[in-house]
């Protein structure tokens, strides 16, 4: 079954680090990609760019508008994803419990119930 595994972050988190921290948190990182890819259980590892590099789009009435952003009611945004395909909801749990982030703030694992076709991986 495959699972995506969610890390939220903030400026302040990220601003936190000192260079040295994140470039050790960002070697551990590559290493669980690494490691887990070479299992077969990643499917892809994907970081997104700050919130403020994002952009919402909505269509009313047949126009469309683009705003910068997505204007959070929190500080937090969606930072990274992972998609991995286990054998069952403990294995995907114990590998989120070896993300490295996972030491300095919660992660989230949502089972994927539906694939649309052409996602075949």
């Amino acid at each position: 079954m495959k699972y995506m595994i969610i890390i939220y972050g903030n400026q302040e988190l990220w601003e936190s680090l000192s260079g040295e921290e994140f470039q050790k948190a960002i070697a551990e990182q590559d290493a669980f990609n690494r490691r887990f890819k070479e299992t077969g259980e990643l499917l892809g590892a994907y970081g997104n760019a700050d919130a403020v590099q994002a952009k919402t789009v909505r269509v009313r009435d047949g126009a469309v508008a683009v705003t910068d952003g997505p204007y959070l009611e929190t500080k937090e945004y969606l930072a990274s994803w992972y998609l991995i395909d286990v054998d069952s909801e403990k294995r995907a749990l114990e590998i989120a419990a070896e993300l490295p982030f996972a030491a300095l703030k919660e992660v989230e694992v949502w089972p994927i119930l539906h694939e649309a076709p052409g996602n075949e991986l």
